[in-house]
């Protein structure tokens, strides 16, 4: 496999970079990068370390980092992750604040520890905070519970003062979310099985509409509907298909719909093959509602949707009596 670490890859342009991910060899990684600088986002360090951990650090190659953001990568944990030695000095600043190295987590009690560890660090406000809690939280949940991956989640975030947004990247090397839905649904496509995933009342663990009382397959629907009301980009990416929440037009009035093909959206199934689930997201700490009232409005979409699913089964059943 190889990946390139180009001078920007943040969730509104990150097509290319996915794009030129090669999924080839999947037992090698190479990973090259540009010369002069590299900015990206969370989630592209989320994905690179994600495949470090499943190869041999035999086979695991990384050009020599001449950029001079090297720094941030020593920072974040990439080349302890890549168990190779950078020889990169820095000199390690309090991350309060800033951001949250790359972190794996393996089960519950670890997810705790990371989220209560997270947020006195993000320095935030507690209307702020909450969305932010309840994001990693769902995110992580959902690798823990589905993925089926031997290495579970890994995952990093980071503060930027200029924007004042806080952007997460999460990804898991496991069966992906076809596989997943299809416990349930007979998806056939990973696009298709990704707009089923994120829709409320989906879930690979039952066909029951509205999911369960411990699964109601709300979660990623929740998450992208923070995003959309917040004006965010939200990215999901597995197997060969990738979904894009574009950011929502300034002055306009938001309206959440069930279906995520109906918000500003981009889309692909033509993308390099990749084994499990990659999400990123950015929240922007200024545009960030209160969490209560902010549920409220998931809550009416995600009981409209349900209803009228149901409403459409049975009409579809009701032409066989």
């Amino acid at each position: 496999m190889k990946l390139h670490l180009p001078n920007s890859a943040f969730l509104g342009n990150i097509n290319p970079f996915l794009r030129a991910f090669n999924s080839s060899a999947p037992n090698k990684l190479e990973i090259t990068a540009n010369k002069r600088w590299i900015s990206v986002h969370p989630v592209v360090l989320s994905m690179i370390a994600a495949l470090a951990l499943t190869i041999k650090t035999s086979n695991i190659h990384c050009e020599k980092l001449e950029a001079a953001s090297k720094h941030y990568m020593e920072r974040m944990n990439l080349f302890k992750f890549l168990n190779i030695k950078s020889d990169i000095e820095i000199t390690e600043h309090e991350p309060a604040g800033r951001f949250v190295p790359l972190t794996q987590i393996t089960n519950s009690n670890e997810l705790t520890k990371f989220i209560t560890e997270m947020i006195p660090l993000l320095h935030l406000e507690p209307k702020q905070a909450e969305p932010i809690r309840y994001i990693v939280s769902e995110l992580v949940r959902n690798v823990l519970e589905h993925s089926q991956s031997e290495y579970s989640a890994v995952l990093c975030a980071q503060y930027y003062k200029k924007s004042n947004t806080i952007r997460i990247g999460i990804a898991d090397t496991g069966v992906g979310i076809k596989a997943t839905i299809n416990n349930a649904y007979n998806t056939k496509t990973h696009l298709e099985a990704i707009r089923l995933a994120l829709m409320p009342g989906i879930t690979g663990t039952t066909r029951r509409e509205g999911g369960t009382e411990f699964n109601a397959g709300a979660g990623l629907f929740f998450i992208r509907s923070i995003a959309k009301v917040n004006r965010d980009f939200f990215m999901i990416y597995s197997g060969d298909a990738m979904y894009k929440l574009l950011k929502s037009t300034s002055g306009k009035h938001i309206e959440l719909h069930g279906d995520p093909f109906k918000d500003r959206h981009s889309k692909g199934e033509d993308y390099p093959y990749w084994k499990g689930t990659v999400v990123g997201v950015d929240i922007s700490l200024d545009a960030t509602k209160e969490f209560s009232l902010l549920l409220d409005l998931i809550q009416e979409t995600y009981i409209k949707t349900v209803r009228e699913r149901k409403k459409e089964r049975y009409r579809r059943r009701a032409r066989f009596i």
